[in-house]
């Protein structure tokens, strides 16, 4: 971990003089504790005071002991903890213009002029409508002797930014609330439990997921646990719904599957407005099918347990953002909030966003159900088409007369599978006869390759590893076996999932064309890697399922700590050169620091990380984490750091170390790999039918040229497919990564975050946007 620049005595920090108060307001998310602990960090980091609001609005309008100064080593060991620290509550004094008086007497008495509101759209209207009477309020507490002339001069304006927590994803405006992945770990573990039992008695079961306006929970359950059915809000089933479900449960069942599975959102509804419950469906099904049905409410367990590493990422990305936002907020600036659009924090106008988020509840209730789809987002309506496809369409019984084959190639990653049974149900769908090819480039060869059907995939979306086998072996001396398989195969396109060794292997068989003519087919590469290093995306699938192993693991280690105290724990990662896992495996941690190659290090580096764990333990926290990327440096190996920290370490705290291995590779998909492995089987079977199209020659196949051979990546927000000759340009082959990694600009927080005294990358800095004019420009990109 590079030396961090020192920030100048004579320097004024961009916080000094200013207060910031931070608030968790509504329902509670898994991730504010992280967003509430970058608040305070980075705030008190840039010179400024940052007080706690216990207990959300009441606490503001409450005042005394609810309004704390926080500490540094206050917000230790909140990163894993779900909920929200320092309480939520529903408070009716706030909607009052009384209470609203009372919350901004004890704000300017405390000099507090920057609110942080983590919330629903409530919460954030609430802060909205505080910050435009905030004139009005001081003039009346002036003219009543609530407050002197000159607090009220000192805090003449209120600046707001908003973080939206919230489980249900159902706010306007941003990929991703605070909450709404764990929400989805906690799902997934439930759906995946509840899939044995009803395996072993045949049974049929209904679940209700939380979602009272948005369908995103239940839509991405089904998605992730290849659901038969959902029922959400904003797309009510036709009126004959019911015949057409029984039909799809039978169907299933007559496939050879001994389960079923509906999910169904709390606020789903027909047609007519009428509710949809999970009683209803239950009855429907048992009536007119007898089979055993079941229905599980899932309830509050949802907003429960640990965050997963992607909401403590967001969290600690968010709170960094909106600290900054407020720090340079202005008497003009609008109130705004901190929203995530692909992998960019950007501010958006808060009321705009809560005007498009009542846009969509004003278009459900007045039946206008294409609409609060298209408000919902891009994203949303990606995720509903694809489901419509997996789970409401059926093979045609006329076929394009196409073979597709889909192979994983090199090490195995989580969510693989769940890719390979998109593909080869939405490749039937498209009429195309499917082959599995096992264990990679080398099955190719040996012609290790069979037909599989629309069954044989059935239950695989929760599978971990590889089903149909994978190997690191590189195509080049394979070409004539390779050619040969292709052609008494008859096979027009290859879909190849897999990490570094598959990008190689594909660059190898389009060198192999000029030779070999049955090497002229269309591929396509989608990106499945625990190292997340595959050139042309910023995601790998797989990787997020690692970095959750690891955080996990830190979680328990750092726990492991805290009977003995003053120990630092050294932890390596995998990830080849990519620094990937092990950075982001810190920022979700909380670690000291992170070792990776990309960012060079020297023994003064290594003697300066010590300097500050020996500096943290004189303070009331006695515990040090400290994760190395495996091939961070040849010469300072885990062992070496080990080594060096427990001989500097003597006297004021001992060491231990833990080398994870392949456990980063193993486990359960999470949803988030689930679901982009189906999204990016779907969208890549569809390019490559166009593609062989394209290529078709009198009944043959020739396709030569750089736009034939294509990954598929998700670069910032949009899946686009690129040439893998343009890709070439952009990879450090010797390393195995990409030559720009999108994350590298992460570090800065993570070291901020754990007291190094460093300035922020404000290169990409978030500027105000609008919700409309950025809707219309993604809708053109995607």
């Amino acid at each position: 971990m590079a030396q961090p620049s020192k920030t100048p005595c004579n320097v004024e920090r961009p916080g000094a003089g200013k207060a910031i108060a931070v608030l968790t307001s509504g329902g509670d998310a898994q991730g504010m504790n992280a967003a509430v602990r970058a608040v305070v960090r980075v705030g008190i980091s840039l010179g400024a005071k940052v007080y706690f609001v216990h207990e959300g609005y009441q606490g503001l309008v409450d005042g005394g002991e609810n309004i704390k100064e926080a500490s540094w080593e206050c917000v230790s060991m909140m990163l894993q903890l779900g909920g929200t620290v320092i309480g939520s509550a529903r408070c009716q004094d706030f909607r009052t213009r009384e209470g609203r008086l009372k919350a901004a007497r004890n704000l300017v008495k405390r000099g507090i002029t920057n609110l942080c509101v983590i919330g629903g759209d409530g919460s954030l209207t609430g802060a909205d409508t505080f910050r435009a009477e905030w004139s009005s309020l001081l003039a009346e507490l002036l003219k009543t002797g609530g407050v002197t002339a000159e607090e009220a001069k000192s805090s003449s304006h209120l600046n707001i930014v908003g973080m939206v927590g919230s489980i249900d994803n159902d706010f306007c405006g941003t990929d991703m609330t605070i909450g709404t992945d764990s929400a989805l770990h906690r799902i997934m573990e439930i759906v995946d439990a509840i899939t044995t039992t009803a395996q072993s008695h045949q049974r049929t079961f209904v679940l209700e997921v939380m979602g009272r306006h948005c369908g995103y929970l239940a839509l991405v359950t089904s998605l992730a646990c290849g659901a038969d059915w959902v029922f959400i809000p904003e797309s009510p089933p036709e009126d004959d719904w019911e015949e057409h479900l029984c039909r799809r449960l039978t169907e299933t069942r007559l496939g050879g599957s001994r389960l079923n599975i509906i999910i169904v959102a709390e606020g789903a509804i027909d047609r007519h407005g009428k509710a949809i419950t999970a009683d209803d469906i239950k009855n429907l099904v048992v009536k007119r099918l007898g089979y055993d049905t079941r229905v599980t409410i899932l309830g509050h367990v949802q907003r429960g347990g640990t965050p997963s590493a992607f909401d403590r990422i967001l969290g600690s990305r968010m709170g960094v953002e909106a600290v900054m936002a407020l720090l340079e907020g202005t008497p003009d600036t609008p109130a705004c909030v901190v929203s995530l659009s692909g992998n960019q924090a950007v501010r958006l106008p808060l009321m705009e966003c809560v005007q498009v988020t009542k846009d969509v509840t004003t278009a459900m209730n007045e039946g206008r159900f294409d609409d609060a789809l298209k408000l919902r987002g891009r994203s949303f309506q990606n995720n509903w088409n694809v489901y419509k496809l997996l789970a409401h369409i059926r093979p045609p019984p006329t076929k394009s007369g196409y073979t597709l084959a889909v192979m994983n190639v090199g090490a195995p990653a989580a969510g693989m599978n769940a890719a390979v049974r998109s593909t080869v149900r939405i490749g039937l769908i498209h009429g195309h006869r499917m082959l599995a090819v096992h264990d990679g480039f080398e099955g190719l060869a040996m012609g290790m390759v069979e037909e599989i059907g629309w069954d044989e995939v059935g239950g695989w979306t929760g599978l971990g590893g590889s089903k149909l086998g994978t190997k690191r072996t590189l195509p080049k001396k394979y070409f004539e076996e390779i050619s040969a398989t292709i052609n008494s195969f008859s096979i027009h396109g290859l879909i190849i999932i897999g990490g570094f060794e598959a990008f190689m292997g594909s660059l190898e068989l389009m060198e192999g064309r000029a030779k070999y003519e049955e090497l002229c087919i269309p591929l396509c590469i989608i990106p499945a890697t625990v190292s997340n290093n595959v050139p042309g995306s910023d995601f790998s699938i797989g990787a997020d399922t690692a970095l959750n192993t690891i955080t996990t693991t830190c979680d328990r280690i750092k726990q492991s700590a805290a009977g003995t105290k003053r120990r630092v724990f050294i932890i390596e990662t995998m990830g080849g050169y990519c620094g990937y896992l092990a950075t982001m495996a810190g920022l979700a941690g909380g670690a000291d620091a992170a070792y990776i190659f990309e960012e060079h290090f020297s023994i003064r580096d290594l003697q300066m990380n010590v300097e500050h764990l020996t500096a943290k333990m004189k303070t009331t926290v006695k515990r040090g984490l400290v994760l190395r990327n495996e091939r961070c440096n040849e010469n300072y190996t885990t062992d070496f750091i080990y080594n060096l920290y427990s001989e500097e370490g003597k006297g004021i705290f001992d060491c231990r170390k833990n080398v994870l291995g392949h456990m980063q590779q193993g486990g359960t998909p999470t949803p988030f790999d689930r679901n982009f492995g189906t999204k990016m089987g779907a969208k890549c079977v569809a390019w490559i039918t166009g593609k062989i199209k394209e290529c078709s020659r009198h009944g043959r196949i020739f396709a030569n040229t750089a736009d034939s051979a294509c990954l598929l990546g998700m670069r910032k927000r949009s899946l686009v497919f690129q040439p893998l000759t343009e890709l070439k340009e952009q990879t450090d082959f010797v390393h195995r990564i990409p030559k720009e990694q999108w994350w590298l600009k992460l570090r800065p927080i993570l070291k901020i975050l754990a007291k190094y005294s460093i300035e922020l990358d404000t290169s990409e800095k978030a500027h105000l946007e609008h919700v409309t004019r950025k809707r219309l420009s993604l809708e053109a990109h995607i």
